[in-house]
């Protein structure tokens, strides 16, 4: 996997995991083209886009190098990155949330109530495509666009939410089972009838024990 920069670099995105070496010693190679008059100097200038296609590759490749995760069902980790920026950990995967600049954020990554919306549209994208399996037409030109809007008033929540569903021609009669199917996704009936939530409040120390602050 290459990435051509604007500088007139090609970083090559790789992986080095020998089947007769143990998983945990896979490891990412990034390999650097240089021109000749430059060939000692070890650097990329990249673009903010560059750097986030970089990212991405690498994020790739460490997942196939990474040794099989442990599902954990049910369990999601937030820890923090830098400034406003948090990684998620959800079963080996690693999702990041910022703030916008307007509010002091970096903006290098959707808010939590972006992925909020992003997860009620996801969810129902996939709803729609198995629908769309079932029936035996294709997904191509299936697409879910979500518009939101934050309410004026405390406290501070999503007001609003509007989908739409573009979907490959079907026949007249399957809109409105695929209206039904879509609009009860698992992430849209958490929100017509909302799980218990439970907040605590615990303290970690330094070896990593945890014990109750508040109950």
């Amino acid at each position: 996997m290459k990435l051509h920069t604007r500088c007139g670099r090609t970083i090559n995105v790789t992986r080095f995991a020998p089947e007769e070496l143990p998983a945990r010693m896979g490891r990412v190679v990034l390999d650097t083209s240089f021109s000749t008059h430059v060939e000692d100097e070890l650097w990329a200038s990249l673009t903010a886009e560059e750097a986030r296609r970089l990212a991405g590759l690498v994020l790739y490749q460490a997942a196939a190098v990474d040794p099989e995760p442990r599902p954990v069902p049910g369990v999601v980790e937030v820890v923090p990155v830098v400034g406003d920026a948090y990684e998620i950990r959800v079963r080996g995967h690693a999702l990041t949330v910022d703030q916008p600049l307007s509010d002091g954020g970096k903006d290098t990554a959707p808010t939590p109530v972006e992925l909020f919306v992003a997860a009620v549209a996801s969810c129902t994208a996939h709803y729609a495509g198995r629908f769309l399996d079932r029936h035996g037409v294709g997904r191509d030109g299936l697409s879910v666009r979500a518009r939101f809007r934050m309410a004026n008033d405390r406290p501070a929540r999503v007001a609003s939410l509007t989908l739409t569903v573009v979907a490959p021609e079907l026949p007249p009669e399957k809109v409105a089972a695929l209206r039904a199917v879509a609009a009860h996704c698992t992430v849209s009936n958490s929100l017509t009838r909302p799980p218990e939530t439970e907040l605590r409040v615990i303290h970690s120390s330094m070896d990593g024990a945890r014990g109750p602050l508040e109950t």
